[in-house]
């Protein structure tokens, strides 16, 4: 049976630091990070997607986190198909075709910078989100599969926008031949299939409820308070992920507030009352 780790999508939200989540006291920081450390076992790191992450900044991660901690980190956009500003990227590769080159050179940076999250065995896996514009198809693999082998030997962890991916037929056979693990959501538009396809990690984004969850600003798509029967649903799928694979993570990408926090609390509380003889692998948070 799995070890199952709950946290958030982030803990340096401006919204999260102003609902009063963190104690008085633990604004800076190192403080933050400790505080969110003693809370959950796991969380998601978005900040790269938008900018590549520093190595000294990896580091304090690791050393501000207990062994045992996990960072899930998601991608740099250019490496998953994403528009990207010029502005984002460093400043010697601005000028620079977006090629393939440019992707081998963004992704050896990123992958250096990454490093001592690696090495200190904080990092879950590379969180790759593939935009609503790669739909499925031959070509789309290729872009997949190229990004796959440029991080091989890292975890790698596939989350695809475009629903028609779960549609096919394919993908789960897909992710499993490039050794990368299935990403499953749940979203106003309903669950995506929850599939084991590597023997070490699944992973389940909730990114809420928001009936504006293909519009609107970012606060607006993901904007949602999870209900007790809302997580319940998930229970028959989590307890069938934990069957076949080492380690889960449930991440609530939800806001604003304290939102997430809170629903990862109410999952935790499900899993130990519906699951009383997995208590031991369910990471506890505290309250």
């Amino acid at each position: 049976m799995a070890d199952i780790l709950i946290g958030t999508c982030g803990w340096t939200d401006p919204a999260l630091l102003a609902s009063g989540w963190y104690p008085r006291g633990h604004r800076d920081a190192e403080k933050r990070l400790r505080h969110y450390a003693t809370r959950f076992p796991v969380v998601e790191v978005d900040s790269p997607y938008y900018a590549l992450p520093a190595a000294r900044t990896t580091a304090l991660w690791a050393e501000r986190t207990p062994p045992g901690f996990r960072f899930d980190v998601k991608a740099f956009s250019l490496l998953t198909g994403h528009p990207t500003r010029p502005a984002a990227l460093p400043a010697d590769l601005r000028g620079h075709p977006r090629d393939e080159a440019l992707r081998a050179e963004v992704w050896a940076r990123y992958a250096e910078a990454l490093t001592p999250l690696r090495d200190a065995g904080r990092l879950g896996t590379l969180l790759f989100q593939f935009p609503p514009s790669l739909a499925p198809g031959p070509e789309a693999e290729d872009f997949v599969r190229a990004a796959r082998e440029r991080a091989r030997g890292w975890p790698f962890a596939a989350e695809f926008r475009d629903p028609a991916w779960w549609r096919t037929g394919r993908t789960a056979a897909f992710l499993q031949d490039i050794d990368a693990s299935a990403v499953a959501t749940d979203t106003v538009e309903g669950m995506t299939p929850a599939v084991v396809t590597t023997p070490r990690l699944a992973v389940v984004r909730f990114h809420g409820r928001s009936p504006l969850w293909g519009a609107g600003t970012k606060e607006e798509r993901f904007r949602h308070t999870y209900m007790a029967a809302e997580l319940t649903e998930w229970l028959p799928r989590v307890r069938d992920l934990s069957r076949h694979t080492e380690e889960l993570h449930l991440l609530f990408n939800n806001c604003c507030g304290d939102a997430a926090p809170r629903a990862a609390q109410t999952m935790h509380d499900l899993l130990t009352t519906a699951f009383p003889h997995q208590q031991d692998r369910t990471s506890r948070v505290t309250t």
